[in-house]
């Protein structure tokens, strides 16, 4: 039987005062499982540089176990899942700062492996493939994104063996390709999607807003702004929320497309012009050289 999925709970289960940060595997299984107690325990994957949207989920993961459970924040910066051209060297790293929002935000063990610690004989030669979910939309900017994703969501699941596992739904397409990975392989764990947190003025939160100049962020509203539209007029069916979100871009200044698209969310397929229920409406685009992805959930009638 898995750590921590035995039944009852503990209690007194001991509490870890102060987030401990951990480097290695067998580090990281001494400090989230310091005895047998059965506690639920929960892990949110992040590549660092956190914010307020990672706090989120912390809070979210920490209220899910309780006061007596346990939860683990990843810090690692995944190499598999950078393209060639990406920004893997440029991407932020600030683990210290990390550290502190994790502890303030309830976690109990951050664990911030090296990549060689992660994949100790190399670049895996065995990958998982998230299949024609993951090759639409973000998948096809960006080919073998999600198989690195994935790949790396399955060795940290293996080694934090969580109950629960908190993602956002900001990356609404990296949470269905693991959703599905976790049913058709028969992960045991619950998976826990959790709402975008935005700026005031309706900016999504990511860790690349930190690229933008002052104009270029002014612009990137333009993103929220369309999906908004589009919510709005999802009364009126898929055709007024794809045309509504585009005139907003259309209108947008300094904002270089990729993509925008009502999505199926059972599959990641482009909604017919007939469908009604939940989808999303997603949209990516670059604003000056920093590429920004955002979505809503809009029900269709």
């Amino acid at each position: 039987m898995a750590r921590g999925k035995q039944p009852g709970k503990a209690q007194h289960a001991p509490k870890v005062h102060r987030a401990v940060v951990t480097r290695t595997v067998d580090d990281f299984e001494s400090a989230f499982w310091p005895d047998e107690q059965p506690v639920d325990n929960a892990v949110v994957m992040t590549m660092g540089a956190l914010h307020e949207g990672h706090a989120a989920l912390i809070r979210a993961a920490r209220k899910q176990v309780g006061r007596d459970g346990r939860v683990a924040v990843t810090v690692f910066v995944n190499p598999l899942q950078f393209g060639a051209g990406e920004d893997l060297e440029r991407y932020p790293r600030s683990l210290d700062d990390d550290v502190r929002l994790a502890e303030a935000s309830g976690a109990d063990v951050v664990f911030a492996p090296s990549v060689d610690e992660v994949y100790p004989n190399g670049e895996p030669q065995v990958r998982l493939a998230a299949g024609p979910m993951g090759e639409r939309y973000e998948g096809a900017t960006r080919p073998g994104h999600f198989d690195g994703v994935l790949t790396v969501v399955a060795k940290l699941l293996h080694i934090t063996d969580p109950d629960f596992a908190f993602f956002g739904e900001k990356d609404a397409q990296q949470l269905a390709v693991v959703r599905r990975m976790v049913a058709d392989l028969d992960f045991d764990v619950e998976i826990v999607g959790v709402p975008t947190v935005r700026e005031e003025d309706g900016l999504a939160l990511s860790s690349r807003n930190r690229y933008l100049s002052a104009e270029e962020r002014d612009r990137a509203l333009a993103l929220s702004g369309a999906l908004f539209a589009g919510r709005d007029a999802a009364a009126r069916g898929p055709k007024a929320v794809r045309e509504a979100a585009s005139a907003v871009l259309d209108a947008a200044e300094g904002v270089d497309l990729d993509y925008l698209a009502l999505i199926d969310p059972h599959d990641f397929t482009e909604a017919p012009d007939d469908f009604r229920g939940e989808a999303v409406l997603a949209v990516a685009a670059k604003v000056g050289a920093t590429r920004l992805i955002d979505n809503v959930r809009v029900v269709v009638r």
